[in-house]
């Protein structure tokens, strides 16, 4: 071996370790995807293994607790029925939840910009927080009638406090020296908002969202239970009035799929409008685990 390659041999070394290390990082990653999908799969398979086996080895009636075949032979032979109401209780979902964020986010700003304002509305916000909102749903029936109107309301009465609060909250929770940093470069105020303090807010603002489009699914239901005529909630009531379990579980089945896919599409947005954020809190979490 020459002079020249004992001397390039550590740098070899460091080299190929550092290879190792991000092969190995690779891997975890993967194993770590991989696991947050088995496991949660994993477990409800469990569960409705046991469901069946219970179900049929104490001969439970159905319209009690149907097993979980039953429920699937429900939920494929009534899948057009589900399809139909759904796709009413997704546009009440999706409207009450645009009224939110287009209602929500410029309240937050006022709120933010304003100390008046703010002082002003705020606590008139958290009360009304209190304000059981089943209570206030039999008012818009009788204001805005049967249709889709009512429904759309309840649903941004109950989804929109959350995107008020955590966009405030995120507009306000800055470091004070990134806006002396930004001022000391020369930026305005409006420059300062739209580079520094927005991209700054957009975390807390898209948990608000996450938040928000869950209890959209909530309000879209209760005004369904309420005075309504169609939609998944209608469903319920109706399966639920004529003793038919089977239907009953699938349709909370099928809500329950309506609100994880939103909530996915909301995520999806988070990650395509501030990738660093979900890839830096994704690292974070694999370096806890």
């Amino acid at each position: 071996m020459t002079e020249t390659d004992r001397s390039l041999a550590p740098v070899a070394g460091l080299a190929e370790l550092e290879a190792r290390l991000e092969r190995s990082r690779v891997r975890h990653e993967w194993r770590s995807r991989v696991s947050g999908i088995v496991y949660p799969i994993g477990v409800i398979v469990g569960v409705l293994v046991l469901w069946e086996i219970a179900t049929r080895l104490f001969a439970v009636p159905a319209f009690l607790l149907p097993p979980p075949s039953a429920i699937a032979a429900s939920f494929a032979a009534n899948s057009f029925l589900l399809l139909s109401h759904g796709w009413i209780t997704t546009l009440e979902i999706l409207l009450g939840f645009a009224l939110s964020v287009g209602i929500g986010i410029p309240l937050a700003l006022a709120i933010f910009l304003s100390p008046v304002f703010s002082r002003s509305i705020l606590p008139l916000l958290v009360s009304s927080q209190a304000m059981p909102k089943v209570a206030v749903a039999p008012l818009f029936l009788v204001w805005f009638g049967f249709g889709l109107l009512p429904k759309v309301l309840i649903a941004f009465l109950i989804a929109f406090f959350p995107v008020v609060i955590n966009t405030a909250v995120g507009l306000a929770s800055i470091e004070p020296e990134k806006i002396h940093l930004a001022r000391s470069m020369g930026f305005g105020s409006t420059a300062t908002f739209f580079k520094i303090r927005l991209p700054n807010a957009l975390p807390a603002i898209f948990g608000g969202l996450k938040i928000s489009i869950t209890l959209a699914v909530v309000g879209a239901v209760v005004g369904e239970f309420v005075g309504g005529d169609a939609g998944l909630g209608y469903l319920l009531m109706v399966a639920n009035g004529s003793m038919d379990t089977q239907l009953l579980f699938a349709g909370i089945i099928a809500l329950t799929i309506l609100g994880v896919a939103l909530f996915l599409l909301v995520e999806l947005a988070e990650r395509l409008a501030i990738p660093r954020h979900i890839i830096a809190g994704d690292k974070s979490a694999r370096e806890g685990m």
